[in-house]
């Protein structure tokens, strides 16, 4: 795959425009969530999946968005194997991004950020019931 197109600087600065205004449950900057899961990942395709992995579900772009910006078609697939569908069981979907080789890692390093409970200032009960989901995830992909 020639990754030449696409350099990890311009995808990174994509993302935080894609994402801009936006905020996670603690208030801060929603970009630093994907930085987080792609400064756990070891290969240059799991690296621009991972910065990506919310830009499709998350904002008003598309898998074409991706192709214009140079990203190879393995990362693109992998993005949209880490989007959940409209009306998609949250089960299916884990076990969909599961299926694919990039999507797996970073589907295991965005859960793993999103239970670290230690960045809300206070955690509920719906917070509770989330990290319940999450750790169930977390373990299917780790089958």
């Amino acid at each position: 795959m020639n990754y030449d197109l696409c350099k990890l600087e311009d995808v990174i600065a994509f993302t935080a425009r894609a994402h801009a205004g936006q905020t996670d449950k603690a208030g801060e900057p929603y970009i630093l969530h994907p930085l987080r899961v792609m400064l756990r990942m070891t290969t240059r395709e799991t690296r621009l999946a991972a910065v990506l992995h919310d830009v499709i579900e998350d904002t008003a772009y598309t898998a074409d968005d991706l192709r214009a910006l140079g990203c190879p078609e393995d990362v693109i697939q992998a993005v949209l194997a880490l989007s959940r569908r409209p009306d998609e069981d949250y089960f299916d979907f884990v076990r969909r991004a599961a299926a694919h080789p990039i999507a797996r890692p970073v589907k295991l390093a965005d859960l793993e950020d999103n239970m670290n409970l230690t960045r809300l200032p206070h955690v509920t009960e719906k917070d509770r019931q989330r990290l319940a989901r999450y750790r169930e995830a977390w373990e299917l992909l780790r089958e």
